[in-house]
């Protein structure tokens, strides 16, 4: 039985700090990203990952409503009990379904694991594109490290602060995502969270594309909205967790 662990009816807060950080960002900063340090020893990962800006906790399902291509979209990601072992290393296992029109669009398996430090990593992720009925029609962005040269980056550090900048993923010409923190702030709002970040990602496969993402602390991402190159939005609206 799904039970509510938290009602996300606003965050007008946040994402009010939010807009204003991100009106004073500058956009031409997104360069010089620092790759990736290596990963420590498999030995020193679990599975259970726990980082108060992304902590996925299995049974959790997070539900986001917006817009893509101009659709209604609606992103259904859920932390499972099955976990994934990449390179040595134990990765907790995330679907992530999203919809668009109604019609399921993509699905996507993400692998995560966290370091002794508190870092969480990305191991990798299974994407395929759908169309009208099921059918796949790419699997583009498909990468696993240790597979074909790709590597793991760090999605989210252990103790953010503004400036730090990382890879979260490499596999050339496929995954290449970068962010760097652009705004951390404390004391958002008292009944949900004592602070929120805000990033700024893009990838050199799609120049010009810049995006923006909040975080609130002890929830995880809240707000994903594109503010150059598009008009993608994807905003947290039920978070549900099966004991």
């Amino acid at each position: 039985m799904r039970t509510p662990v938290v009602a996300i009816s606003a965050l007008a807060a946040t994402l009010a700090i939010a807009a204003s950080l991100g009106a004073t960002a500058h956009w031409g900063e997104r360069a010089r990203a620092a790759s990736a340090p290596p990963p420590p020893a498999g030995s020193a990962f679990r599975a259970r990952v726990r980082n108060p800006w992304f902590p996925l906790v299995p049974g959790t399902r997070y539900v986001y409503e917006g817009i893509k291509d101009g659709k209604p979209a609606r992103d259904v990601f859920t932390v499972t009990n099955a976990t994934k072992t990449i390179q040595g290393v134990p990765c907790v296992v995330v679907q992530d379904r999203l919809y668009l029109g109604g019609r399921l669009h993509e699905r996507t398996t993400d692998w995560y694991s966290q370091d002794a430090a508190g870092n969480v990593w990305y191991f990798g992720e299974s994407t395929a594109e759908l169309d009208a009925h099921g059918k796949v029609t790419s699997t583009e962005g498909s990468w696993t490290a240790g597979v074909d040269g790709a590597r793991p980056g760090i999605f989210m550090p252990a103790h953010p602060r503004r400036g730090q900048s990382y890879r979260q993923e490499y596999y050339k010409g496929h995954a290449e995502d970068h962010f760097k923190i652009i705004g951390v702030l404390s004391g958002v709002t008292a009944r949900h969270a004592q602070a929120a970040l805000l990033t700024r990602e893009w990838t050199p496969l799609e120049p010009g594309v810049i995006d923006h993402k909040t975080y609130v602390r002890g929830i995880g991402t809240v707000l994903e909205q594109t503010v150059t190159g598009g008009d993608e939005r994807s905003e947290l609206v039920r978070i549900t967790r099966t004991p």
